[in-house]
């Protein structure tokens, strides 16, 4: 696989990345030996960055990908995150910076590791500013357990403040031809700072691979907007002038779409439970559009085009709506 610079710091990723979190739980059940064999998969593929989260799975998520990766650490930029509590059902966010520290090696103890590449801060507490929680975890980094730092899902005022506390490596957030709000927002802001942007959602949970089958009583997606059956039914037509550019490829909806974040300098993080789904999105890096098609999926995928909102009340509120 290709790579590209990660932002500011020299660092050298896949320009496809690989998000572990569907294989604990999101969408349900998955087999421990096919988890593993996914992980597999997604280095032998050539993906080079690996996501995780000490919330996804309550740390199961975490000792899976340690688990995946032992022996070969150094095949890997490896990125976990800290905050998010009491898991999907009742999410809270906790961004004290007395707790950096015991979460942090934590993490490292169920990953297996002495370190991090990338710690994100999960979400942003709305009770703590900020430039204390990156305080906390700026401490972290001179005891050489996190190389750089990361935020996820703040907005441009938040990233700046944290930013002048410790330099940030890494903005995470949703971002796809059906989310496409950050193009007005922080990216305008990562762009001027040099900061890496990392796409997590690129398919939009499924939609834009034009298929989007729930899982059954326990995937979550039942509860957000945009999967309710009117909405659903919606947004798998509106994938149509996808599916078209895709064809016209021989390729796969997913990876035009990933292909499409690719070419503006994005690096996307797609999750999926399957060895096979995890090599077809890796060879999206290999995909180059022509203006004149990405100027047709602009077209076609305006801001807005989703029918419903990416989140339900309980995690919209966990948003940060800083400008």
């Amino acid at each position: 696989m290709r790579t590209v610079s990660f932002g500011w710091t020299g660092a050298e990723v896949g320009a496809v990345g690989f998000g572990a979190w569907s294989l604990s739980g999101a969408y349900g059940d998955v087999d421990e030996e096919v988890a593993l064999a996914t992980i597999d998969a997604a280095l032998e593929a050539g993906t080079t960055m690996i996501d995780t989260a000490d919330a996804y799975g309550l740390g199961h998520n975490e000792k899976l990908v340690g688990r995946a990766l032992a022996g070969r650490r150094d095949r890997v930029f490896l990125a976990t995150k800290v905050g998010w509590m009491g898991g999907e059902s009742k999410p809270a966010i906790d961004g004290r910076p007395e707790r950096m520290q015991a979460a942090l090696e934590a993490s490292l103890a169920r990953l297996g590791v002495d370190h991090v590449d990338l710690w994100y801060l999960h979400r942003r507490d709305p009770n703590v500013p900020i430039e204390e929680t990156v305080g906390g975890m700026a401490a972290l980094v001179e005891q050489g357990k996190a190389r750089f730092l990361g935020l996820s899902e703040v907005g441009p005022s938040s990233l700046r403040r944290a930013n002048a506390v410790h330099p940030i490596a890494a903005l995470q957030s949703e971002y796809s031809l059906f989310t496409r709000e950050p193009e007005q927002t922080v990216m305008p802001v990562t762009r001027e700072l040099g900061i890496a942007f990392v796409a997590f959602c690129p398919l939009s949970r499924g939609l834009l691979s034009g298929s989007a089958e729930l899982q059954g009583e326990d995937d979550w997606r039942r509860e957000w907007p945009r999967f309710s059956p009117s909405a659903l039914a919606a947004n798998l037509e509106r994938v149509s002038p996808l599916q078209r550019v895709a064809a016209a490829r021989g390729a796969t909806s997913a990876q035009i779409a990933l292909a499409w974040l690719c070419a503006r300098g994005v690096i996307p993080i797609p999750g999926t439970r399957t060895p096979s789904r995890v090599v077809e999105n890796a060879a999206a890096a290999a995909i180059s559009l022509g203006e004149d098609e990405i100027a047709e999926l602009d077209a076609a995928f305006p801001p807005g085009a989703a029918v419903g909102e990416r989140y339900g009340a309980e995690h919209a509120r966990l948003l940060d709506a800083s400008t």
